[in-house]
């Protein structure tokens, strides 16, 4: 049976590292998680176990805390492009890196105190090579909660439907969202609030009939309001709240008790383009 070596690529998972910045009246905190995966001509440790161009992953770990005393940490996307240039340049055998980070946000209790800011977690993608470089930043699972101004109505019913049809019901979801920035000069900081923040406004302010229809509202404000974006891509699981039935104990529920389903959950994904946005190239991979 005759076989052939497909795509690979290997590279260190989940390095976290902490970095404080010792200002003389306060710290400044940057938690990450970082990824790195290389590719290139590695066809020998595959196919004979010569490891004469591969870089142990252990030093890829090593790389990350060096780069962080050396560089610092500002942002994520800065810190995501030093390490995947640095990986191209100075190992022959590698062509490609990709570097995954998640930032961990923690909120200021005192010049040095912090607590961690929930569950949201700012994420961003760098893919690296000799043709091009693309960076995609974004966030998951940040909860959001709409109380009213959201229906769901009008959809097909067959022998298996049972769920009624509603003008007034709890929209929520924990985003995860992804978007592709059309080139590097920009102020990550700046671009990732201001994303954020659109993404936010669209939500709260969309009068919703479908999950879809507010996740093409919070994809087009961004790109309406963000032009260093040319892409967003979405994964929004429907977060049910189904109302109680408290007939049985002689109650009326007008929309007040709800039972907060886990799962099964609808899951919604989706993106949205600008019409001249340039070739994704491997930025989503």
């Amino acid at each position: 049976m005759a076989t052939t070596l497909g795509r690979n690529r290997y590279g260190k998972a989940e390095t976290r590292v902490v970095v404080l910045r010792r200002h003389a009246d306060r710290h400044e905190i940057a938690d990450l998680n970082v990824s790195i995966a290389l590719s290139g001509d590695l066809a020998d440790t595959h196919l004979t176990g010569d490891n004469a161009k591969v870089l142990p992953t252990d030093s890829q770990k090593n790389t990350v805390f060096a780069f962080a005393k050396k560089h610092g940490i500002e942002q994520p996307e800065t810190f995501g492009l030093l390490l995947a240039s640095h990986f191209v340049a100075t190992q022959r055998a590698i062509t490609h890196a990709r570097v995954e980070i998640e930032e961990y946000t923690w909120n200021r209790l005192g010049a040095h105190s912090f607590a961690r800011a929930g569950d949201e977690v700012r994420t961003c993608v760098i893919h690296h090579d000799e043709q091009a470089t693309h960076v995609v930043s974004g966030l998951k699972d940040l909860v959001v909660l709409n109380s009213t101004d959201s229906e769901f109505w009008g959809y097909p019913k067959d022998e298996y439907t049972t769920l009624p049809e509603t003008s007034d019901r709890i929209l929520a979801t924990a985003v995860s969202a992804s978007w592709r920035h059309t080139g590097m000069d920009t102020d990550w900081g700046k671009s990732y609030t201001e994303a954020r923040s659109h993404l936010l406004e669209a939500f709260a302010g969309t009068y919703s009939y479908s999950l879809q229809q507010t996740l093409h509202a919070m994809g087009s404000r961004m790109l309406e309001h963000r032009p260093e974006l040319c892409e967003v891509r979405f994964s929004l699981p429907n977060k049910h709240h189904f109302t109680v039935d408290l007939s049985p104990f002689g109650m009326d529920n007008e929309n007040e008790v709800f039972f907060a389903a886990d799962r099964p959950y609808g899951l919604i994904e989706g993106s949205v383009v600008r019409d001249d946005a340039p070739d994704a190239g491997q930025a989503w991979e």
